[in-house]
């Protein structure tokens, strides 16, 4: 039996380590109106990709701990100086010097509203969020973008306000590690696995 792999990083190198490819048996497909029947097969393939964060790193290290990293431009030369952004950026999109990482947990807790919303009731493939997705678009003091995620309780409503949960057991390292619940919500609602800290 094989072991999915596992990657991990030593003196600046991936260090791969198990099997990233699984084959399934093919099965036929048949057409059960002509006497022969088969017409093809199915081909399954498990692939795993390695994906890396880079220097968001530290954003999605920290939902599981419950916090929210964003970034700020402090060059002195930006146009732009102090400008915040959330979703995490890297490098400031006017002048491209190197953010600041800053945590913006308490922002997001004292000012998140949602700007917009939309709930689709059917996803793609490989979705593991519950239907129907509440997607909503969550505004701050202070931060001059917008953060798209997805509420987990309740009816979304443009101007309401939320507050922010972390799946604090068993993160995914993923953006699902963060989502939003109306303010006043208790902690009983919450989804298995999520906090407010």
């Amino acid at each position: 039996m094989s072991v999915f792999g596992t990657v991990s990083v030593k003196n600046g190198r991936y260090r791969i380590k198990g099997d990233f490819h699984h084959i399934t048996p093919s099965t036929p497909i048949r057409n059960q109106d002509y006497p022969w029947g088969l017409v093809g097969v199915t081909n399954p393939r498990d692939m795993t990709y390695i994906h890396t964060y880079g220097g968001e790193a530290v954003f999605f290290e920290n939902l599981c701990k419950g916090k929210i990293h964003g970034t700020r431009c402090d060059n002195p030369d930006c146009t732009f100086k102090g400008t915040v952004y959330l979703p995490f950026r890297i490098h400031c999109p006017d002048c491209l010097a190197k953010n600041t990482v800053i945590d913006l947990t308490d922002v997001c807790r004292k000012t998140a509203v949602i700007h917009t919303y939309m709930v689709c009731e059917r996803s793609g493939a490989f979705n593991t969020l519950d239907r129907p997705i509440r997607f909503i678009n969550v505004e701050f003091e202070g931060i001059s973008t917008i953060l798209m995620s997805y509420l987990s309780t309740g009816t979304p409503e443009i101007g309401m306000r939320v507050v922010p949960i972390f799946r604090t057991q068993d993160p995914t390292y993923t953006i699902t590690d963060l989502s939003w619940v109306p303010t006043g919500t208790p902690q009983e609602a919450l989804p298995k696995g999520f906090s407010f800290e």
